[in-house]
């Protein structure tokens, strides 16, 4: 294996390029090197995607594709489609070995042998990733979902929530901030179901619904991870309504290093529309804990010199929705009025096998969807740039990403919002803290000027 190259696509959230940076940082063990082009790889990853029929359909030509070009060379298929039987079917003559993510340990094996293994969760987390950013990590602190959305493949393809324990996710988190890293981002694909018992029990997962009055929830973990000694941002994705608690609401305010961003999936404005879905919340709870979080985070002091920022919202809304009718969409075109997004990420509802919703008559025309998508993106642009209009004139820090193609520097605020800085190329800002005054604001980004870098 020691003169082997790969190359990884990735398809999807965050969970997905955390599983791609642990398999990256497998395969370097292994002697294997990593090559920016897939056509320079003999070993092709994919780490796919089940959420939308377009993220499957990007596997069906890209992998086919690979294979034609390079009949020697071997594919893996990771991710949430690994285990589907369709896919297994249609891509069976093109992918060598189908890998479950909690396989990825024995995967020596099968690159020597393709066989079956036992499914080893806690030997995944134990695999050292190979992080894209040398600033900002993603700290996955379990895997699966029990919540079973009616339209949500997720559950089929990760199976259960089973979590790590506390000890592994602090020991990463305090290796990476004593690596000079600046922003930590706990994820899973519902972090506020968190739970794990005595820290010390490293060799053992914790199933949701298992919890004893000595065991440690999300907000025990999110407090441990915040008294790290060291200077970076906290956040974490992503959040379920209905297990987001008044403990984890108070606890996420009074964290110092948590990013003044929480990202709340609504999903839709109609109440009839989140029971199909299967959501397990109102709209008026949705209403009620978004009031609650600002009210707890108002509480908050500003950082010295720098300007108390407001708590920034964003969200998942899903339109066409099977039966969803113009009433319906009024509500969520309400919802985004009276929450004032600071960003939707507003999706048109798909088909996914083994879902629920599959067997639904998806009755919304592909056309409708999309002046749905439009109508809300539009309400969506309005209130970003009333938001984004608080910050001028306005000196806030930001954590310095790279350059644009325009070769100027870009970041991020703690509330996620976008920065260019300007009168700052003389510096060399990659992964540093920046203060920079606001002089613009734009319906998705900010500009302003250089201050000075930390």
């Amino acid at each position: 294996m020691k003169n082997n190259k790969y190359h990884i696509v990735t398809i999807g959230c965050q969970m997905n390029k955390s599983d791609s940076e642990r398999i990256a940082g497998y395969l370097d063990n292994l002697g294997y090197k990593n090559v920016a082009s897939k056509d320079l790889a003999d070993l092709l990853v994919v780490t796919t995607c089940g959420v939308r029929q377009s993220a499957e359909d990007r596997i069906y030509g890209i992998i086919p594709r690979f294979k034609k070009h390079n009949p020697g060379k071997k594919v893996i298929l990771t991710g949430c489609l690994s285990g589907d039987k369709g896919v297994q079917r249609r891509l069976k003559k093109h992918v060598d070995i189908w890998l479950p993510i909690t396989e990825l340990p024995q995967l020596a094996a099968q690159l020597k042998k393709p066989k079956k293994n036992q499914n080893s969760l806690s030997g995944y987390f134990n695999i050292m990733p190979k992080y894209n950013s040398s600033f900002s990590a993603f700290i996955p602190i379990g895997n699966g979902c029990d919540n079973f959305c009616s339209y949500c493949y997720v559950p089929y393809a990760r199976s259960r929530e089973v979590y790590r324990p506390a000890d592994d996710i602090i020991k990463e988190a305090r290796s990476l901030v004593a690596k000079g890293y600046k922003e930590i981002i706990l994820i899973a694909q519902n972090v506020n179901s968190y739970i794990f018992s005595h820290p010390s029990s490293s060799s053992l997962l914790m199933r949701r619904g298992d919890r004893r009055e000595e065991d440690i929830n999300f907000p025990d973990l999110l407090r441990m991870v915040n008294n790290i000694p060291g200077d970076f941002w906290l956040r974490f994705s992503t959040n379920h309504p209905k297990d987001m608690s008044n403990e984890l609401i108070q606890t996420a305010a009074k964290c110092e290093k948590v990013c003044e961003h929480i990202h709340l999936p609504a999903q839709s404005g109609d109440n009839d529309m989140l029971k199909k879905m299967n959501r397990k919340y109102t709209r008026e709870h949705y209403i009620n804990l978004i009031n609650k979080l600002r009210r707890e985070f108002f509480k908050r002091k500003p950082a010295e010199d720098l300007w108390k920022l407001p708590l920034a919202i964003t969200t998942d809304i899903i339109v066409g929705f099977p039966g969803e009718t113009e009433k319906q969409f009024n509500a969520s075109k309400k919802l985004c009025h009276e929450v004032k997004f600071d960003m939707a990420y507003v999706s048109q509802y798909s088909p996914r096998p083994h879902t629920a919703s599959f067997n639904m008559r998806d009755n919304v025309s592909k056309i409708e969807k999309k002046r749905r998508e439009n109508c809300l993106m539009q309400i969506l642009r309005r209130y970003n740039l009333e938001n984004n209009k608080k910050y001028m004139g306005k000196t806030v820090l930001v954590l310095v990403e790279g350059k644009t193609k325009k070769r100027e520097w870009y970041g991020k605020t703690r509330t996620a919002k976008v920065v260019k800085i300007e009168k700052a190329n003389s510096h060399n800002l990659k992964g540093k803290f920046t203060k920079v005054k606001i002089k613009q604001a734009e319906d998705f980004g900010l500009r302003g000027e250089f201050v000075k870098s930390l």
